[in-house]
């Protein structure tokens, strides 16, 4: 029988301090997932995994060395910390390295309240089946799809952290999620679109044949796609893809990029970097979504708080330490897997919304670009030069014309996101909210 999560830690713990650890932290996760998917009316695939995963950090002095194992027997963990100990005496020394202060550490929370493991029962592979065959059905009752591929899964997982210092924490959340990818045409006339969601409580997805409906009604828009002309015009990111101009922002933010030098945001901390009257926030405890966590993963309480306020950047993404490299205090946006130290991430985030509803944005920007999917990216870290393919809806007098494909946006990160215009159609159950988004002027390259 698998010890508990919390007692695998323990053990961890205890055998780094029998090789001689000077501290040590350990994590221990377990998961299920399974998964089914259908394409042409067949079933393509069904996997179910599941398993103990450990992972253990060694410190000795400044030194530190990681290693992780599936195997959780009591031979393996003590060969897994001799190991560990000696990789440590051999690795380089990192000044920053180092576990939390015991009076850092959070000591109370309650990971009931954010409500992110539903308590019903893992779904069988027939019912998973069954939510795939719908989508498949929903989608081809749209006449001129011509095939679709689906996909139902459901996962759990379960985080048990433990460390030298006295830190001892753990929670479980799960995922429900339906996909659904149709297509229609054939040969290089082929055109495809998708739609799905990810929820961590099942009772919270939306009718699984409404997600069919709408990838079959997004892919039957997309036929007679072409080139749009070369030139400068307004474009609307679309709320599906959205989120992505954000994540450019939060990777610029990050501590890892800041401490190295290489990040285009690094000399914007206290200056303007969205448009006034806008906030960017994070909001770990949010209830029933997926990147909620009641702590970090080095065991630091985490809390909410504005990364941007009107519009001015108040701070970066820091764990212990990218913090003590720059001076500073965590934010307790450490995140970990098994095998490797601590890395900032972040967890839950909003952007103000706008007051324009999306087909607002769409009247006000004349003649432009809708995008609502991308290919490839060239994005330069250290200057913010933004060039990536581009799909979506030509705009002419302020209403959508046709699909257009095959062309290139272009422009610079810290200009685009200071003249954002944010609509108002962020869905509210995503981890990262985050509407459309007009930017009023883009290079894009076409025919």
């Amino acid at each position: 029988m698998t010890p508990s999560l919390s007692a695998l830690t323990e053990a961890l713990l205890a055998a780094a301090k029998r090789a001689g650890a000077g501290s040590a932290d350990a994590i221990a996760v377990s998961g299920t997932s399974l998964s089914i998917d259908i394409r042409k009316g067949a079933l393509e695939q069904a996997e179910r995994s599941e398993g103990v995963e450990v992972g253990l950090r060694v410190l000795m002095g400044r030194r530190q060395a990681c290693v992780s194992a599936s195997d959780t027997s009591a031979a393996t963990i003590e060969a897994l910390a001799e190991r560990a100990v000696a990789m440590a005496r051999e690795a380089p020394e990192d000044p920053h390295a180092g576990l939390a202060d015991p009076s850092q550490l959070a000591t109370a929370w309650d990971a009931s309240a954010l409500d992110l493991c539903d308590p019903s029962p893992e779904p069988s592979a027939a019912t998973l089946e069954q939510d795939a065959r719908t989508l498949e059905s929903a989608a081809l009752s749209r006449t001129g799809i011509t095939q679709v591929e689906a996909s139902s899964g459901y996962s759990r997982r379960q985080v048990h952290i433990a460390a030298s210092n006295g830190f001892h924490g753990g929670y479980a959340r799960s995922s429900r999620s339906l996909s659904a990818v149709a297509f229609t045409g054939s040969g290089t006339a082929m055109e495809r679109d998708w739609a799905g969601e990810s929820l961590t409580h099942a009772s919270d997805l939306p009718d699984t044949a409404s997600i069919g409906l709408l990838a079959a009604d997004r892919t039957l828009q997309r036929p007679g796609a072409v080139q749009p002309k070369t030139g400068t015009y307004p474009v609307l990111y679309d709320e599906r893809i959205a989120a992505s101009l954000i994540g450019h922002l939060l990777s610029a933010i990050n501590g890892a990029s800041i401490a190295r030098g290489s990040s285009w945001a690094r000399d914007l901390l206290g200056q303007p970097i969205l448009p006034p009257g806008f906030h960017l926030t994070e909001d770990p405890h949010r209830p029933r979504i997926s990147a909620s966590r009641p702590f970090d993963a080095e065991g630091l309480a985490t809390h909410r708080r504005n990364i941007v306020e009107d519009g001015i950047l108040t701070g970066w993404v820091l764990d212990l330490a990218t913090a003590r490299k720059l001076g500073l205090t965590s934010t307790a946006n450490a995140a970990r897997g098994t095998g490797a130290p601590p890395s900032p991430s972040t967890t839950n985030i909003d952007l103000t919304p706008g007051t324009a509803s999306r087909d607002d944005l769409i009247a006000a920007m004349g003649t432009g670009l809708l995008v609502t999917s991308m290919i490839g990216s060239t994005i330069s870290p250290t200057t913010g030069d933004y060039s990536r393919g581009a799909s979506g809806f030509w705009v002419q007098d302020g209403r959508i014309s046709h699909p257009v494909h095959e062309c290139t946006i272009a422009g610079n990160l810290r200009d685009m996101l200071a003249r954002m215009i944010p609509a108002n159609d962020a869905r509210p159950h995503l981890s990262m909210r985050v509407p459309s988004i007009l930017i009023p002027a883009m290079t894009l390259a076409g025919a």
